[in-house]
């Protein structure tokens, strides 16, 4: 019994303890292996996104940003694409960021039917530094953000937008060109008050000088927008809202109303044109010679006039029988509000 024993046991014994050291060996050498082979997905989701980013946006440069609206004939419009493509520029990597951490999850850590969990454990914890850095890149990145849009939106003249009466930014050129622009039912008319203060339709600028644009209304709320420009600025009544930009190129730029107005709202736009200086002098120059009989009908230039006086609702409420002012501010000398 005790030889059985004893021959039992060496024998029973030798090999599970034999193979507890040989399980456990491989077993710790297959965790230790397996986790030495494990590859460092954040290095490479970086070294991804890197690559990926410095191409699209190189793309979006070459191909693209020399064509965003508005172009680039005036200061204005220059500096909206400008503003446009950094914002762009910044946007992508992050936008690629997001795509490339959803594809790569997807693809390297998905569950197969029947398997095991593919994620789970220690590997399954948060990385504090991984954590921390998006924190700090993403407050980086929206506080620049924050500061570049600003300052774009003070520097450049207000970034043609208007500016109310007393623009807080202005140009640093000491020679600006003021234009008023009167917006009516339905049409836009231009006053330029160095050259006599004559009216017309037609809307001239010289290339390379710095222009005010005094936007006002004779009646209801409209809104210049002279596209090709970058410049927009609302039309009130009452009010003189100022906006500048210098146009930088020559050529045909087209101005409409962007504020409902009234039933032939759509049809409220025209042309305008940036000349040479020579040719806006003599264009001016003519046309204040041709238009001096109206002139001299016209009210005295003034940022702003009286809606309504003597009827003048801007052409489609002619004789209005509740006029804004009893007092005559708005041209034909003949004829009195009642």
């Amino acid at each position: 019994m005790s030889d059985e024993t004893e021959a039992t046991v060496p024998g029973a014994g030798g090999p599970p303890a034999e193979a507890a050291t040989g399980g456990g060996a491989t077993g710790s050498s297959s965790a230790a292996s397996s986790h030495t082979h494990e590859p460092h997905h954040w290095w490479r989701l970086i070294a991804i996104w890197l690559v990926l980013s410095v191409v699209l946006d190189i793309l979006f440069l070459v191909f693209v940003g020399p064509h965003v609206p508005p172009g680039r004939m005036s200061s204005t419009a220059g500096g909206a694409v400008f503003d446009f493509n950094v914002l762009i520029v910044m946007a992508l990597p992050v936008l690629l960021a997001v795509w490339i951490y959803m594809v790569y999850a997807i693809v390297m850590w998905r569950a197969s039917k029947g398997g095991p969990e593919p994620v789970g454990g220690e590997q399954a914890r948060s990385n504090m530094a991984i954590s921390t850095a998006w924190i700090a890149i993403t407050t980086v990145v929206v506080l620049f953000l924050a500061g570049f849009g600003t300052y774009e939106l003070v520097q450049p003249e207000g970034a043609g937008g208007g500016q109310g009466p007393a623009p807080i930014w202005t140009p640093t050129s000491h020679t600006v060109l003021p234009i008023q622009v009167i917006g009516q039912q339905w049409k836009f008319t231009y006053r330029y008050p160095t050259f006599g203060g004559f009216e017309t339709n037609e809307l001239v600028l010289p290339v390379g000088t710095t222009v005010a644009f005094h936007v006002t209304s004779l009646d209801v709320i409209h809104s210049f927008w002279a596209y090709q420009l970058g410049v927009k600025a609302d039309a009130n009544p009452g009010q003189d809202n100022v906006a500048f930009s210098t146009p930088q190129h020559t050529g045909v730029f087209t101005v409409r109303c962007s504020e409902l107005c009234g039933i032939w709202h759509g049809a409220m736009f025209n042309k305008g044109a940036v000349v040479s200086p020579a040719a806006f002098f003599v264009w001016a120059r003519t046309t204040q010679q041709r238009l001096r009989h109206n002139t001299a009908l016209l009210p005295p230039f003034s940022f702003t006039y009286t809606p309504d006086a003597n009827g003048a609702d801007g052409g489609y409420y002619p004789d209005n029988v509740d006029p804004y002012s009893k007092q005559e501010q708005y041209g034909y000398k003949g004829r009195t509000s009642s």
